[in-house]
């Protein structure tokens, strides 16, 4: 029997930084699962307007920036 797979909340639209001092990056959607059971997200540097792929597990314990 095969198990569909949702895919899990993401705080998609909000600003955090990365660690406590990193650059500001918008959250953006889930893209894919990973082997290990983790998610990629789509985030956007807001400085360069770059686009990057970024563990959900990292993006959860990152600070919202102020």
């Amino acid at each position: 029997m095969q198990t569909l797979e949702s895919t899990p909340q993401v705080p998609v639209g909000t600003i955090k930084s990365f660690g406590a001092f990193g650059p500001k990056y918008e959250v953006g959607s889930a893209v894919r699962r990973l082997e290990d059971g983790d998610w990629l997200v789509e985030v956007k540097i807001v400085e360069t307007g770059e686009l990057a792929e970024y563990r959900l597990s990292r993006l959860t314990d990152d600070p919202e920036a102020r």
